[in-house]
């Protein structure tokens, strides 16, 4: 069971959103314009960041250990902000831990959401997916999109560089147009009738100018927070026992098990304001 940081108080009732980094940050500013009244609390696991490459275990026990630690902090309902801990342990903690910790808890993630969306747009039926290497290795992305629409052809292509380039604030430098373009012409060779290329990692909309930059017309590019956000907000309207229990005074915190002044510096690209973060302890 996580501990926490002795200076800060839980934050009952609040939503928790969990990524193995930074990226998550593109989907809490959504979550916080759509829905600005409810609580949030943030932990960015960045002291073991990127979750990336690592094997499923590790992925897991990581992604379960923040999970806990969001649920000490009294939140109720929980989203992975993260592709690659949806990919590789939302399953089996809905499945398995949500029993033995409290069956009246959440944790959502942000594939099932993603996909949804994109088997509408989709019009030649071919989709191709932009992620981390575990992402693109879990096959979880064709798995979901398969559910809902056996007859869309679904490409891979693996990033390994982007999530470093917006880590080490790079994203918009001329050094990256080289990474961003090598994969987006990459993808599209393999199935030059992809319609619909899908941003599976919630760093990739900050290099959107390159992205955009590089991907023909007629391609339609496809982040992630605005679908979450809404499918978070159709949750709550459908399962108004899980909304009575998140409060709503519009506060927000932000947690890190990093330096919390390198999280606030780093954290201020993605949110668009000036944040303040503290440190937790795993």
């Amino acid at each position: 069971m996580a501990s926490t940081d002795s200076r800060f108080a839980a934050t009952s009732g609040a939503i928790g959103v969990f990524d193995s980094g930074y990226g998550g940050l593109t989907i809490l500013r959504q979550m916080r314009q759509l829905m600005p009244q409810y609580d949030y609390v943030y932990l960015g696991d960045n002291a073991r960041a990127p979750y990336g490459s690592r094997s499923f275990d590790v992925i897991y026990r990581y992604t379960l250990q923040c999970v806990e630690a969001l649920f000490a902090q009294g939140c109720q309902l929980v989203i992975l902000a993260c592709n690659t801990a949806s990919a590789k342990a939302l399953r089996s903690i809905q499945q398995i831990d949500l029993a033995r910790i409290d069956p009246e808890r959440r944790v959502l993630g942000v594939i099932r959401p993603t996909v949804e969306a994109v088997c509408d747009m989709t019009q030649t039926r071919h989709v191709g997916v932009l992620a981390t290497v575990g992402t693109i290795n879990s096959g979880s992305y064709e798995m979901e999109i398969h559910k809902c629409a056996a007859d869309i052809v679904v490409t891979g292509q693996a990033c390994p560089m982007w999530v470093p380039l917006v880590e080490n604030d790079e994203y918009d430098s001329p050094g990256a147009d080289y990474f961003v373009r090598k994969r987006i012409e990459g993808i599209l060779r393999t199935d030059p009738l992809i319609d619909t290329l899908v941003l599976a990692c919630t760093h990739y909309p900050l290099l959107m100018n390159k992205i955009v930059k590089y991907t023909p017309p007629g391609v339609r590019i496809v982040p992630q927070g605005d679908y979450v956000s809404y499918s978070l907000r159709r949750y709550l309207q459908r399962h108004p026992e899980m909304a009575d229990r998140c409060t709503t005074t519009g506060h927000c915190r932000f947690l890190t098990t990093e330096d919390p002044e390198k999280f606030t510096e780093s954290a201020t690209l993605f949110m668009h304001e000036r944040v303040t973060a503290e440190h937790i302890e795993l």
